[in-house]
């Protein structure tokens, strides 16, 4: 039996409290430092008590300390690990390797910044102690089947659902070459989503003014069946910056879809955690955040992953404008509003325009102020759905356990067995003089035992003891209720969910890491990592970016490839190029990036340009 994971974003507690009330079967979170996300911090105490609530679900707790991390911040870092063992976080998500020393009771799982895109990698980080790994966004199914198969024991995590990242994950430095802000370090400037100017190598301009690097958010939500039968275990919502209403809605529709494939395959699957979820709410991906949707290199390479035009979100597309009148506009189209909605559309010059909706007659719209450059023909998106939007304001999920109820006489009273379906059980016992009960007990023991109000359970069976003709006073059934459901939550939240009790990772791997043509370092900011590293029999170390910003390492390198997106990729079958090379991306303060194609690996990579070629 495999069990699937959905793993839901977490930017503070209530949020990593929503997604399991929503169906996630983990959460992940950043503490106060080191996480890749450094505005989404949250104190330690909020962490533990998301981890008693999560595993009353059996569900997990990850904690991304996934940044590098520097010499003099190391005794931090060892402190910070000590606090989220003893706060019962289930794993760690670790880019840099110093930490992975200091880890003893919590499982490793490896980054996607650690760039994780082959098995000997993915084989290596195994043997360094790390139990998962999560995959390069990169990776087709094709792919994360071919990883599996090279390395069946080790957990394989993938994206799912949310926003890309244009170079490979722990890959770009362009932020810390422009901004100062590492990505490294958990502080993305989101370079990639600036306007540029393409140019080649005479100057001549090939586009003006677009978000050329800007990719459309990641939905593989019709493909994660491929991704499940290609070995995939955890499915990933990229978004720990994201609100709660945006996990709620993300959370919901891709538990949904994990349900329907177990369903289809109940003796290949289970969930991995407990519980039941009701919506009030009907699910729907398109009416949060996103830049337009893509399923990015599921099934292999496509042109149409890039957000050009913008990097905001566009949302759902609801019509077009069909006769425009004063302060008013008709909409063709079946999409229904309301007052408050937020619209959006591309001007003439394809720039994003943004308005509220004032009032709502039909389909007739009253902006609160009517755009000047909307004309009649123009394609309408909803990017702020009112209606939708209170309903998630509101509770809109409830998830109950299954339990089963065993009451049976023993020789000094009564005991009550509950026992999760699928989990634990645990019993409790009263002592009591065996009364023999003047009429039939049975509707009444079900009315107290199934009584569960507040609690994470329901009961969906309760089982007598044979002929069960005992008389037991209300309020005694109501005590051994308590005594059972009390014990079975401390049951949930005081144990590890698999029973490990200590975790030593390996030392060092028998064998170096593996070395790529393209990376030429691995984001070594301190010694205990050189050291690591140097353990592994290897010997060319070189600081990281960030320790030496006169590199001339490349600032990103991607899959994603400009040539390719633009349609002049001749070995895709594309127009042949009629300007002359190297390509150049220029920001309007007159910064300029070479881009590089490595053809044979299918590769794009920028440079940074000091002077013009």
């Amino acid at each position: 039996m495999t069990y699937l994971e959905l793993l839901a974003p977490a930017r503070n507690l209530e949020c990593g409290k929503a997604a399991i009330d929503h169906g996630a079967d983990a959460v992940y979170i950043g503490a106060e430092h080191f996480g890749a996300r450094a505005a989404a911090g949250n104190s330690v105490d909020d962490i533990a008590e998301l981890c008693r609530y999560a595993h009353l679900y059996a569900a997990k707790v990850y904690v991304t300390v996934n940044t590098i991390v520097y010499d003099k911040e190391l005794a931090d870092t060892r402190r910070l690990i000590e606090s989220l063992e003893a706060a019962g976080v289930d794993a760690v998500i670790v880019q840099d390797l110093a930490v992975v020393g200091m880890v003893r009771r919590m499982a490793l799982h490896a980054s996607t910044q650690m760039d994780n895109r082959t098995s000997d990698k993915v084989e290596w980080l195994r043997d360094s102690g790390f139990s998962r790994v999560v995959l390069a966004r990169e990776l087709s199914a094709e792919d994360i089947a071919a990883i599996h198969a090279a390395v069946p024991d080790v957990e394989l995590e993938v994206f799912v659902h949310g926003a890309l990242c244009v170079s490979y994950s722990g890959l770009c430095y362009a932020s810390q070459s422009c901004f100062g802000r590492s990505a490294n370090r958990g502080e993305c400037a989101q370079f990639c989503r600036l306007r540029f100017d393409l140019t080649d190598a005479d100057d001549r301009v090939i586009e003006r003014g677009r978000h050329l690097l800007s990719l459309k958010d990641m939905n593989r939500c019709d493909g994660l069946e491929q991704l499940v039968a290609a070995g995939a275990t955890s499915f990933k919502i990229e978004g720990r910056l994201k609100d709660v209403a945006y996990v709620k809605n993300v959370t919901a529709a891709y538990s949904r879809r994990l349900d329907t494939i177990i369903r289809r395959h109940p003796d290949l699957y289970r969930r991995a955690s407990l519980g039941r979820c009701r919506y009030t709410f009907e699910p729907n991906l398109s009416k949060t955040f996103n830049r337009g949707f893509t399923d990015y290199f599921l099934d292999g390479r496509r042109s149409d992953i890039s957000s050009m035009d913008t990097p905001k979100a566009i949302g759902e597309f609801v019509g077009t404008v069909k006769e425009i009148r004063g302060n008013s506009f008709n909409v063709a189209g079946l999409s229904s509003f309301s007052n408050g909605d937020g619209l959006c559309f591309l001007n003439e010059e394809r720039q994003l325009e943004g308005f509220r909706v004032n009032r709502v007659e039909g389909n007739r719209l009253f902006p609160q102020k009517m755009p000047s450059r909307l004309r009649q023909g123009t394609r309408l998106y909803r990017n702020s759905d009112r209606e939708f939007e209170t309903l998630l304001e509101r509770p809109s999920a409830e998830r109950k356990i299954p339990l089963r109820m065993t009451l049976d006489a023993t020789d000094s009273g009564f005991c009550l067995t509950a026992t999760v379906i699928g989990g634990r059980s645990v019993t409790v016992a009263m002592e009591a003089e065996h009364q023999e009960a003047q009429q039939p007990q049975r509707d009444n023991i079900i009315r107290q035992l199934t009584k569960l109000g507040n609690t994470p359970y329901e009961c969906s069976d309760v089982v007598l003891d044979g002929d069960f003709r005992w008389f037991i006073p209300a309020g005694r059934l109501a005590q051994l209720r308590r005594s059972a459901v009390e014990q079975l939550m401390a049951e949930y939240q005081n144990r590890p969910l698999d029973g490990r009790e200590s975790i030593v990772p390996a030392s060092n791997p028998s064998r170096p890491a593996p070395s790529y043509p393209y990376t030429c370092f691995h984001n070594v900011a301190n010694d205990a990592a050189r050291r690591y590293y140097a353990g592994c029999g290897m010997s060319d170390i070189s600081p990281a970016f960030e320790l030496r910003p006169d590199s001339k390492a490349p600032l990103m390198q991607c899959r994603y490839c400009l040539r390719y997106a633009l349609g002049f990729c001749v070995k895709h079958g594309g127009r042949r190029p009629t300007w002359r090379e190297p390509l150049f991306l220029s920001l309007p303060d007159g910064r300029r990036f070479r881009l590089e194609f490595d053809c044979r690996h299918c590769r794009m990579s920028l440079y940074k340009e000091e002077t013009k070629y």
